[in-house]
């Protein structure tokens, strides 16, 4: 036999041998390892069951759900008070309406007036964010008893009642920059000062502001008035 033939079957033979050993050690590595996978996965599973059985965790878990609840019947008994919204009363549902609630915003207008249908526009705007407050207007022509009774002499004229007494009032837009322009976000700012309204728990934008301008527009498509008095 030809000596180098050997020579090359046994090398053949010996490379063979260290693949073969080669592919073993893989195999072996690879069963350790999703071995590991399998023991870390259980482990996991373990402290997850831990944490589900966790009686404080439990405990915050249904105290949360609790508060939700109750901010939920919150809201609901305050918009059953008329709370949410921008709405028009009569004067004799004025005192139930004003004592009714802790915080009231009442605007007295007239329906001819520029200045109070401006005021309309962004009173509306603000009742739905601020549902702890309510917001109501009333027709100072069908309101003469009141109107005598809280000395109100200009339109628009924004009162603020806390527990059923005026504690405070904005008369036509002097505290508001004295033009007809001004932002939603001014007057709640304003009311937010006077403290009426509590200051949004969320960083929403404003929609209002953004739509300012378009409002103003439908605003003056009525008859051009100065704030006026009776």
């Amino acid at each position: 036999m030809d000596p180098n033939s050997v020579k090359s079957t046994l090398s053949n033979l010996a490379f063979g041998n260290v693949m073969a050993a080669a592919a073993r050690d893989y195999k072996k590595e690879v069963l350790a390892q999703e071995k590991s996978q399998a023991s870390s996965s259980n482990n996991e599973e373990v402290d997850l069951d831990e944490l589900m059985d966790d009686p404080e965790l439990e405990k915050l878990h249904a105290d949360r759900i609790a508060a939700l609840k109750k901010e939920a019947e919150k809201r609901e008994a305050l918009k059953r008070q008329g709370h949410g919204e921008y709405r028009e009363i009569s004067e004799g549902d004025f005192l139930g309406e004003v004592t009714g609630s802790e915080k009231v915003v009442c605007h007295f207008y007239h329906k001819e007036f520029y200045r109070c249908k401006i005021m309309d526009k962004h009173l509306k705007a603000v009742a739905p964010k601020h549902l702890d407050t309510k917001f109501i207007k009333l027709d100072a022509e069908n309101a003469p008893f009141f109107v005598a009774k809280l000395a109100i002499k200009t339109l628009p004229c924004v009162i603020i009642f806390r527990k059923g007494i005026a504690v405070d009032r904005l008369v036509g837009f002097q505290d508001l920059g004295g033009k007809d322009d001004f932002t939603t976000k001014t007057l709640e700012v304003l009311l937010l000062k006077k403290g009426i309204i509590s200051e949004k728990k969320d960083d929403e934008d404003d929609e209002d502001d953004d739509n300012d301008e378009n409002n103003r527009r439908t605003v003056r498509s009525s008859v051009n008035h100065d704030s006026d008095s009776d």
